[in-house]
């Protein structure tokens, strides 16, 4: 008695460098694996006891047997192949961002912010001499920008760094999936602030 769920995934995995597919069908009930297509065999799977019973009636059902074969060996790459064509500019896209160092005041840290960049997975440290710096440095939060893309910054404390040492600092930009790093180095001309003469261009 009561509410009972029954499920049903249906679907394909495509390896796109090796052209393997593979197809997949399984049932489940109220939450636990119910039954199964063997991918090879194409026959039935009990997953539970309860289970029997319909995979002996399935297996022994000749059309319905063609049907699921059809479906994963044919269908369902198809489609998927289909909707991954069809998605490939957003599926595939991939943005640099422009990197900026700012900095509000003398004494304030340095915020190295790159934005534009897409997809969401990508990394920005600060480095000394080639080495990633985790003490000195607070890192934001990867955010979403209006069109998109995102955003992200991360700020180097430089209140016990000499101006000799500076040379030695760069702030690092790596897109998940693209070999190419952003490097930019840590000089005073680079840096974009809103103090004296200069003009605020806060991204």
């Amino acid at each position: 008695s009561g509410v009972h769920v029954l499920q049903k995934v249906d679907g394909c995995e495509w390896d796109d460098e090796t052209g393997q597919v593979k197809g997949f069908s399984q049932f489940g009930y109220d939450g636990d694996d119910l039954l199964a297509l063997d991918p090879n065999t194409f026959i039935w799977v009990a997953l539970r006891p309860e289970a029997v019973n319909i995979t002996l009636r399935w297996d022994a059902d000749k059309d319905l047997r063609d049907y699921y074969k059809s479906a994963v060996t044919l269908n369902y790459p198809k489609w998927l192949k289909k909707y991954v064509e069809h998605g490939k500019s957003v599926l595939l896209r991939t943005e640099l961002p422009s990197v900026s160092l700012l900095q509000k005041t003398p004494s304030s840290p340095v915020s190295c912010l790159a934005t534009g960049f897409y997809p969401r997975r990508a990394s920005l440290v600060w480095r000394k001499d080639g080495e990633e710096l985790h003490e000195e440095v607070d890192h934001g939060e990867i955010l979403p920008n209006h069109d998109g893309s995102f955003q992200v910054s991360v700020d180097l404390n430089l209140s016990s760094v000499t101006p000799e040492d500076w040379t030695r600092y760069d702030c690092v930009f790596q897109l998940s999936g693209v070999k190419e790093e952003i490097i930019t180095k840590l000089e005073k001309d680079r840096i974009r602030t809103n103090w004296g003469k200069s003009e605020i261009r806060w991204c």
